[in-house]
């Protein structure tokens, strides 16, 4: 066991360190020179070079990365150049409200989806099957802003029921809340049909094995069957993939914070295009990427927990 945490914790690393690389290169990435692309043309000299040398553009590709990986392991991501505050602060101001977002819209999928593919693989073929299977389909190809405006359009602006914009204060639960449930679950929709799928085809592989006939055999009654030996296993698979969906929610938060006006870390990125402010962005990338390898090594090591084979392929 300790040997896969270190090597997982060792695989975490590498990922991180590659992203902070690709990231300290970001002004050769992006087209053109950012100096002016930021400045704009009419800026004086003596400013294109002030701000070429806080962005350390004035050196070396190798110097860049090594400035920024030293920055980055002493918790320093610079200074936002438009209002002289540090980066870091700006990030932690917004960063509470896009984690609130990811995880509860993660919960949804968890609580929605699973409960979904037990109703379905426990009715194969059908009507309640067929219902469900198209519903999940279609939920998974519904992009999440698509499915962020229509519900904007239908629960905010026609019904009333819910707020349109903003975010709602950490003081207020009840508004907190209010302003959360459009978004969440707009974030959230796809998964939800992605996990009722998995949990569908795994509940129906397991169905089929040895032990469950036994079980059958024994006279056991099939919600026994069901809900303690069938989905119990057929929930390391999704186990697996909730790192990932964690991640994905983390990406997709970007497009629904500006959807719905809210503050978060996908809404500052977005602020921080919009103004060229590319010391910003990079920031707020490096987090996005810092907490997607981290939701996948707990991803990884809580798979590794409940999967007896990974077990025995590491003492193998």
């Amino acid at each position: 066991m300790g040997k896969y945490i270190i090597k997982r914790l060792g695989m975490t690393v590498i990922v991180c360190l590659l992203a902070i690389i690709l990231l300290s290169l970001m002004p050769y990435i992006v087209p053109g020179d950012p100096i002016k692309t930021i400045l704009g043309p009419r800026a004086s000299e003596a400013l294109v070079v002030q701000l070429r040398s806080e962005m350390d553009l004035d050196k070396s590709p190798v110097v860049q990365v090594t400035n920024f990986l030293g920055k980055v392991a002493h918790g320093d991501l610079g200074k936002n150049f438009i209002t002289g505050k540090p980066i870091s602060f700006q990030i932690n101001e917004v960063l509470p409200h896009t984690i609130l977002l990811a995880f509860t819209s993660l919960l949804l999928a968890v609580l929605i989806g699973i409960p979904l593919g037990v109703l379905s693989a426990i009715h194969p073929g059908s009507w309640i099957d067929n219902l469900v299977g198209a519903l999940s389909v279609s939920m998974i190809t519904l992009p999440p802003y698509v499915a962020g405006l229509l519900l904007l359009l239908l629960f905010a602006v026609t019904l009333g029921w819910f707020p349109a914009v903003g975010t709602g204060e950490w003081n207020e639960p009840g508004s907190l809340l209010q302003h959360l449930v459009l978004p969440a679950f707009a974030l959230s929709i796809s998964w939800i049909g992605y996990l009722a799928r998995l949990v569908r085809a795994s509940i129906l592989e397991i169905l089929t094995t040895d032990y469950i006939r036994t079980a059958r055999a024994f006279g056991l009654r099939d919600r026994l069957i069901y809900y303690k030996y069938a989905l119990k296993n057929a929930i390391i698979p999704t186990i697996a993939v909730l790192g990932v969906g964690l991640g994905n929610l983390l990406g997709g938060s970007i497009f629904i914070e500006v959807i719905f006006s809210r503050q978060g870390l996908g809404q500052l990125i977005y602020n921080s295009i919009i103004d060229r402010n590319y010391p910003v962005v990079r920031a707020g990338i490096l987090y996005a990427a810092l907490m997607f390898a981290l939701a996948n090594l707990v991803a990884d090591i809580s798979y590794r927990f409940v999967n007896p084979k990974i077990n025995i392929e590491g003492e193998s």
